[in-house]
């Protein structure tokens, strides 16, 4: 197939890229790089054959720009875009809450100009990146795809109103074929060491921090609240290994070019809740290696709990995570450790 991926320089999209590159698909790759590198992409290439590199064109590119959208869907000498997977945008819950302007304009009136796009290309299959956020501070000790959508910050909104942007235009056109999968916690990296997760800036996600701090580049981890209503007093995540996350956009992809067409919404998770001081503590037997931390106030929009119910992934993808949390602590540390400044081995260490 014919697959552009937007954001496919970010951390998902280059693993997923790695993915379809190996799986013989053409790859068309749309980045701005304003979270990002091409240089992951550039690591895909020597992870690759000779063969699978001549099957990725890399757009640098906005998806507001419709320009830069009509440029990608047209790239590959007259043949068409078959599927679009979408991850371009903005993801940091702390960030929202401080600019949600840019993360209304970027996450939602980016895909209204991508959707747009599509239809003018006569491409109507579409797998998005949604997120956990949009069940906001579910009561549920699991939480699945009827539970209900009450996103607690911006970029949960965001989500949402992308979600619901897409269903309205299936219930227009019924000829397409949408799946909106709700990840919980991606992390970890690719097991060569050679592609990872690289934030521009202090990181808001715990394994990225995590990681600076393992590597002496921070004094200390920020936990976030120890007094949530939890055995621990942390907050519990469902935290699902990068690669096992990519297996489940190429399930979603095989899914709906299989079946009729519809919209559907799927988690992505393991079904296991970890708490903060849990997977700390997990990272140190993995590593060997001590984290320092130290809490701190907790951080507006965060929810106690989100820990998925993945049954709805099993019966319709035939997908299940199949890495541990211990492989997700190897993986990340032998990327971090590969490279302490992620892509740009001339960046200076963080104070």
């Amino acid at each position: 197939m014919n697959i552009l991926v937007t954001g496919g320089a970010g951390f998902i999209g280059s693993h997923t890229c790695l993915r379809l590159l190996e799986e013989g698909h053409q790859v068309v790759s749309i980045d701005n790089y304003s979270n990002s590198t091409v240089q992951s992409l550039t690591r895909i290439k020597e992870l690759t054959s000779s063969v699978n590199t001549q099957n990725l064109k890399i757009i640098d590119g906005d998806i507001r720009r419709s320009v830069d959208l009509f440029k990608a869907f047209n790239c590959l000498d007259g043949k068409e875009i078959d599927a679009v997977i979408h991850f371009a945008g903005l993801k940091s819950v702390g960030e929202s809450m401080k600019k949600p302007l840019k993360y209304w304009d970027i996450n939602v009136n980016g895909t209204s100009n991508l959707l747009m796009a599509m239809s003018k290309h006569g491409c109507k299959t579409l797998v998005f990146s949604s997120s956990c956020t949009v069940y906001g501070t579910s009561k549920q000790k699991k939480i699945n795809e009827a539970s209900t959508i009450a996103p607690i910050n911006p970029y949960g909104r965001t989500k949402a109103a992308v979600e619901q942007m897409l269903l309205d235009q299936f219930n227009s056109d019924p000829q397409w074929r949408i799946c909106c999968l709700r990840y919980f916690n991606p992390v970890g990296a690719h097991p060569s060491g050679h592609i990872g997760e690289d934030p521009k800036g202090t990181p808001g996600n715990l394994f990225p921090f995590l990681m600076q701090v393992a590597k002496k580049q921070r004094k200390k981890l920020n936990i976030f609240g120890n007094d949530w209503p939890t055995a621990d007093g942390t907050c519990i995540r469902d935290y699902i290994h990068i690669l096992d996350l990519v297996d489940g956009h190429l399930a979603a992809l095989r899914f709906l070019c299989e079946e009729a067409p519809q919209w559907l919404a799927v988690n992505l998770g393991t079904g296991i809740g970890v708490s903060v001081l849990e997977f700390v503590s997990a990272f140190e037997q993995a590593t060997g290696l001590v984290v320092p931390y130290e809490f701190v106030e907790r951080r507006a929009g965060d929810a106690a709990v989100a820990v998925a119910d993945p049954s709805v992934a099993l019966k319709k993808l035939k997908w299940k995570p199949v890495r541990s949390l211990r492989d997700i602590c190897i993986d990340g540390w032998k990327w971090q450790n590969a490279n302490p400044n992620g892509f740009n081995n001339q960046a200076s260490i963080i104070s």
